[in-house]
């Protein structure tokens, strides 16, 4: 016999306890339905819960007002001109390259310096 087991608790199987669980559509259907209605008349009977007037009126000007907020405005407008000339840019190096090899790599470090004196000269 072991002394260590004396000591300690035998080690027990896990339970599994499974409660399941099922799914009428049909009653769920219904009072999705039966909670339509009851909304519907209550609007017409004047008793306007929060839900339900606040739906129609936040539909109401929904989609204009998103349609106002997609407007682009020019600082957009210019970073995708930027982001669009960076990628010609690129995309124009990496065919010279292909084509002329270093030649056009040489070239690239010569525009370099050019570029940034005419960029921050006053």
């Amino acid at each position: 016999m072991k002394f260590v087991s004396l000591f300690t608790k035998a080690p027990n199987y896990k339970r599994f306890s499974y409660a399941p669980r099922f799914y009428d559509k049909k009653a769920e259907e219904r009072k999705e339905r039966e909670e339509r209605i009851r909304q519907e008349i209550a609007l017409e009977r004047g008793q306007q819960g929060t839900e339900t007037s606040d739906y129609r009126s936040r539909m109401s000007g929904a989609f204009q007002s998103a349609r106002k907020r997609s407007q682009a405005s020019p600082s957009t407008l210019q970073s995708s001109l930027i982001r669009l000339g960076v990628l010609l840019f690129l995309t124009l190096f990496i065919m010279a390259f292909m084509t002329w090899g270093k030649v056009a790599l040489y070239s690239f470090l010569l525009f370099v310096p050019v570029y940034i004196y005419l960029k921050f000269r006053k």
